[in-house]
């Protein structure tokens, strides 16, 4: 354990520490969240986790965008409990089930019907890293070319044809071999607000000399989520898939935590009026936090032939009977949307407050409907210490960016809007009692970093 964990633990308190000691005792180094929140979590409610012992904590962490429906929403656990209760089929590959049916007929209806989209839908392994593998493998059957275009920040998942396309050197390292063909180019913002990073990209596809043979796809998401909270203009959305077009270029919208919702419509792509060759989902699309992944492929790219991309877990039963539940309750008419508007005007209100209020950390706020970030561009060190203090208070709230230096804001789609004002308040009075913590430890540090 080395001296940034073991410190973080000594301010855990002794029974927190005790009931997660068996985790620290025989789980692999590799977990990760439990570091950040380390109690021993028993029941989840909407938007309240309680702990073993009874304690409440408000939750603006949402499974890391695995439950924008909150936790164990009744819309969703009564119909799985039936379905469980009758000896429904949970287990089954990809055969048909009347589970799965419903789920196909529900997604058509309420998803692709209404937006004139016209796709084929294929089951992967559950995880979203699974649906980003059979994405890139397909856009290479179909062009007949192996190289990949993704963008600096961006976060596709840990196997490695994701992992290849994904930007974050701690990920990148722990592959143990060299990852390959995968171009990394500037995303939207990389080189500041005054340049638009596809005059490159252009330029890079136009010269014939530039190096950069025309790939296969081009991969990203509409809202970088894990690299750092960092939206895409409509505009320069717009000029990529003119871009992609013009050149025989698939794009792949990664829409596994942007999507479903989180970023005001069930897509994050729909606001920018473009439609993709093909779509990957995963975490909430099953409703209720259990496994499902899904691609979204224009017909004529369904080259596959059968089997050649296969996945024992690719048939979750139990999630298509939420999933299905969630696209009823949720998806059948513009209510829902209109919900995430209202909530998403009242985070980006009180972020830039809490921005306003506190110049001295340099913080900045971005971000899209109910998925926002709190930027500290001058002390990367504060998010964390944030993060920690708001648990101690009863908020679980993560961060994110290449340091750290974000404060990643991803509470349920469903918050109810007292729950959305009181984490907001939480955060704010944490931001204060660190910053009171830091000027008591070292005056000269905060004047330095106020400068």
């Amino acid at each position: 354990m080395n001296k940034r964990i073991a410190a973080m633990n000594k301010k855990i308190s002794p029974s927190n520490r005790a009931s997660i000691s068996i985790f620290e005792r025989l789980e692999s180094e590799v977990r990760s969240y439990i570091r950040s929140f380390p109690v021993l979590f028993d029941r989840g409610l909407g938007s309240t986790l309680i702990d073993a012992g009874g304690r409440e904590y408000l939750d603006f962490f949402a499974g890391a965008g695995a439950l924008n429906y909150g936790h164990n929403n009744p819309a969703f656990k009564k119909p799985v409990l039936e379905y469980i209760e009758r000896d429904g089929i949970v287990h089954g590959l990809d055969l048909a089930t009347s589970a799965k049916k419903a789920f196909i007929e529900a997604f058509e209806r309420y998803i692709l019907k209404p937006r004139g989209l016209n796709y084929k839908l294929q089951f992967t392994g559950p995880t979203g890293t699974n649906a980003v593998e059979a994405a890139l493998k397909l856009a290479r059957i179909v062009t007949h070319r192996s190289n990949i275009v993704a963008f600096a920040n961006s976060f596709h998942g840990v196997s490695v044809g994701s992992l290849s396309a994904t930007g974050n050197k701690k990920y990148r390292s722990a592959a143990g071999y060299p990852l390959a063909n995968v171009t990394s180019l500037p995303y939207d913002g990389y080189l500041g607000p005054s340049v638009d990073t596809l005059d490159y990209f252009e330029k890079l596809l136009n010269d014939p000399s530039s190096g950069l043979d025309i790939p296969a796809a081009v991969i990203l998401e509409v809202v970088q989520g894990e690299g750092g909270i960092y939206p895409a203009s409509f505009q320069w959305l717009q000029r990529l898939r003119d871009l992609t077009k013009r050149h025989g270029i698939l794009m792949i919208i990664d829409d596994i935590q942007a999507g479903v919702g989180r970023t005001g419509k069930f897509f994050s792509f729909e606001a920018a009026e473009i439609v993709p060759d093909i779509v990957t989902l995963s975490k909430s699309l099953s409703g209720i936090g259990t496994p499902m992944s899904l691609v979204l492929l224009k017909p004529e790219l369904d080259v596959w032939s059968p089997g050649a991309h296969s996945g024992t877990f690719r048939g979750n039963n139990l999630a298509f009977v939420a999933g299905h539940a969630a696209l009823e309750t949720y998806w059948a008419d513009s209510k829902f949307e209109e919900e995430i508007a209202r909530k998403s005007a009242i985070l980006a209100e009180e972020l830039k407050s809490i921005a306003n209020d506190f110049p001295n950390p340099g913080l900045s706020v971005r971000g899209r409907g109910l998925m926002y970030g709190l930027v500290f561009q001058k002390d990367h060190s504060l998010p964390v210490q944030i993060s920690r203090e708001a648990l101690r208070r009863g908020l679980v709230i993560e961060t994110c960016g290449g340091q750290n230096e974000v404060l990643k804001f991803l509470c349920a789609l469903t918050i109810a809007e007292a729950d959305l004002r009181r984490g907001l308040s939480i955060v704010r009075d944490s931001i204060s009692a660190v910053k009171n913590t830091m000027a008591n430890a070292s005056p000269k540090r905060l004047h330095g970093s106020e400068r």
